[in-house]
């Protein structure tokens, strides 16, 4: 280490000529002779030499590579690059043993649960086979498989539930929308799935659909549509070939049960339009017969040539409150003709009478009330039993599905929906 240069006070200079006083010397010149004189070996100042330098390289400045003394060390060699992977297995040696075995149970249960949900894909599909085979089934079911594990319920021969999911299913004269069922409790026979026999289901509980979408197709023949009334009723609206023509179709039809596996109907209030004219009501019943439209009965009143067409006729003429006699010589007064028709009673009266003797014994008068007199007549002709059975919308559950029984029927705008509900249901071989 330098000493210290200690630094004296400013000297006087020698006084110039002619300049009385003292005077002071440059401070610059004394900042430069502060510092150290100039080191040939260290012209930077900063006190390294160049054994210094060749000491940090390792002394292998100007030697060749490997070159050394006994006083250099041990000799260069190239860098290890195995240095990275010893350090990180030297790490994963520092994870715990108990995080390894963690891990590896992770890795086990994830193996263990997707073949538990494959084996229950397979199980699913073979069900659905089955259960298409043995119901003759057009469309094969959805089966679900619920609980977990499932291999343990196979092994236990036990599971928890199944749903099932039916399309179309035959019912009589139509088919079922959907059969829905909820199946808990189930015994299995057989192993599964190679050696399944059956299964003993201990209680099940679903729902089926009659939907009026079906039912216009099967019944309707794309004319008849079918549609929700009440709660427990159905309404049917469309056209109906009569005759070459085409008359109008309405009625009600009311939602039964019938015993514990089907379902009915009643039909009432059927009627058949020949639009803006009359209306036809096949009978029995007070209400049966062929009667005019308002509108109809309004425009005979307002043209005598129909009203002289209908006095004509001694039971349409009693039926409005006039003797044979008396309608004779209404005929023949145009004054008394136009006070009958006029009186507000006329309408009325005339709405209440049942055309259907009338027109299908004088065809002349049927024309000119505007009924085509062939239509009438077929109209006449048609039979309750014949238009019911048109409408009628009664289906029986399959004989297959023994067991089973329907409760709590009821309307829905979809269609006609029933509950399905059961108890130690065999399907399959179960002894």
């Amino acid at each position: 280490m330098r000493s210290p240069t200690r630094i004296s006070p400013p000297q006087p200079s020698p006084p110039h000529s002619g300049s009385p006083g003292v005077h002071y010397r440059n401070p610059y010149e004394e900042l430069a002779e502060l510092a150290d004189p100039e080191d040939p070996d260290d012209p930077l100042g900063i006190g390294l030499k160049p054994e210094d330098d060749d000491a940090d390289l390792g002394g292998r400045r100007g030697k060749p590579a490997g070159s050394g003394s006994a006083d250099d060390g041990e000799p260069w060699s190239p860098p290890n690059h195995r240095r990275s992977s010893r350090r990180r297995r030297g790490r994963l040696k520092a994870v715990p043993r108990l995080a390894k075995a963690l891990i590896g149970l992770v890795v086990l249960g994830l193996l263990l649960v997707l073949g538990d949900r494959w084996a229950v894909m397979y199980a699913e599909r073979k069900a659905e086979e089955q259960l298409q085979k043995k119901l003759d089934l057009a469309t094969a079911p959805r089966v679900t498989i619920h609980g977990f594990p499932f291999l343990t319920q196979v092994l236990g021969k036990h599971l928890q539930q199944v749903d099932i999911a039916v399309p179309d299913v035959a019912a009589d004269r139509v088919s079922l929308a959907e059969v829905r069922a909820q199946a808990q409790d189930i015994r299995i026979v057989g192993d599964l799935p190679s050696s399944f026999k059956g299964a003993v289901v201990g209680r099940m509980k679903g729902d089926v659909l009659l939907s009026f979408e079906d039912l216009n197709r099967e019944l309707g023949a794309s004319q008849v549509r079918f549609r929700a009334l009440g709660p427990s009723s159905v309404r049917a609206d469309g056209k109906l070939p009569v005759a070459n023509k085409e008359v109008s179709l309405h009625a009600k039809a009311h939602i039964r049960r019938q015993g514990d596996r089907g379902i009915s109907t009643s039909v009432t209030d059927m009627r058949l339009d020949i639009p803006e004219i009359a209306t036809y009501r096949p009978g029995p019943g007070p209400r049966a017969g062929l009667f005019l439209h308002k509108k109809a009965a309004e425009r005979i009143s307002e043209d005598s040539e129909k009203a002289r067409a209908l006095l004509s006729v001694p039971s349409v003429a009693e039926k409005l409150g006039l003797a044979p006699e008396e309608a004779g010589q209404t005929r023949n007064d145009d004054r008394r003709l136009d006070r009958i028709t006029g009186s507000p009673r006329f309408v009325p009266a005339l709405l209440g009478v049942n055309l259907v003797q009338a027109v299908n014994d004088h065809p002349q008068l049927a024309r000119k009330l505007g009924i085509d007199p062939t239509v009438a007549a077929a109209l006449a002709r048609l039979k309750v039993p014949e238009l019911t059975d048109k409408l009628q919308l009664s289906f029986q559950l399959p004989e297959k599905a023994k067991g089973i029984r329907l409760a709590n029927i009821g309307v829905s705008p979809e269609g006609i929906r029933a509950d399905l509900t059961g108890a130690e249901l065999n399907f399959g071989k179960t002894r």
